[in-house]
């Protein structure tokens, strides 16, 4: 204590300096309104710094919560969207109720090949949750290809950057289908086979999934590039350059599609007995 006191008494002149000092600028402030006015400014600037960096630390630190929140908000769209059957249905009611066709799961990409021939993507979800071989899987922008293997976790999927994944397609708002295959050579194109001289198309058209159970219709692919002839076949290939960055993949959705197996017996069926 005594080292206290006569730490106080050794320095007095500066404690006092420095309390005249305080009592100056606080009558000094609230004398006169300019300078009053300019303290409780800058105060208020660093109090409004300080909140604005901690909620930047915050939001930062809520990004996978809200990212999560987002991936399920798309996936119930999704569902509304692909259960739609035209714009008088109630689409909700097709969501909840046994006769949707289209269940949505989610996953995230955790492996993308796509630098060879046969490229596939593994994903974080497997039959745990309901995936199966051959179910469609997209995102926001538009086809990714469909699931090829399952585990209890995971699954590879079917790049449609692969020379073996086969999936019809057509141009927007026509009944033109052809076949989409990759030729293997750019990853931000894929080709458009077989389509018929008769369709109508040009440089810039849009073509989406069609004829196909794997994917609803009228999910994205990408635009049309380049318009060939094959000289064999007569029909038109087109270049079609894709919505998808496929070598920069995040979250994707994995399509179900519940009336897949009865539609593929009713064919085998059918074909049997041709």
């Amino acid at each position: 204590m005594q080292y206290y006191i006569q730490l106080i008494i050794k320095n007095s002149y500066l404690l006092l300096f420095l309390l005249l000092l305080i009592i100056g600028v606080y009558l000094t402030i609230n004398s006169h309104s300019y300078h009053k006015s300019k303290i409780v400014s800058s105060a208020n600037s660093i109090t409004g710094n300080i909140h604005q960096t901690t909620y930047n630390i915050e939001s930062y630190f809520n990004l996978k919560t809200e990212n999560e929140s987002l991936l399920n908000e798309n996936k119930r769209l999704k569902n509304l969207l692909f259960n739609k059957k035209d714009s008088l249905t109630n689409a909700k009611y097709f969501v909840k109720n046994s006769k949707s066709i289209y269940d949505v799961l989610t996953a995230k990409v955790i492996l993308n090949k796509y630098n060879s021939y046969n490229n596939f993507i593994t994903i974080n979800a497997g039959s745990k949750v309901g995936i199966k071989k051959e179910m469609g899987v997209i995102n926001g922008k538009g086809i990714i290809g469909f699931v090829e293997k399952t585990s209890t976790n995971y699954a590879t999927v079917m790049s449609v950057l692969n020379v073996k994944s086969k999936i019809n397609a057509k141009i927007k708002n026509t009944n033109s289908f052809g076949e989409l295959n990759w030729n293997g050579k750019s990853t931000g194109f894929i080709q458009l086979i077989d389509l018929p001289r008769l369709a109508s198309i040009k440089i810039g058209d849009t073509i989406v999934t069609g004829n196909t159970i794997y994917f609803p219709d009228d999910i994205n692919v990408g635009v049309v590039h380049k318009i060939y002839t094959n000289e064999e076949t007569n029909y038109f290939t087109l270049d079609i350059k894709l919505f998808n960055d496929m070598t920069s993949l995040g979250s994707v959705f994995i399509l179900k599609n519940k009336h897949k197996n009865e539609i593929e017996n009713l064919i085998n069926q059918t074909e049997k007995q041709e």
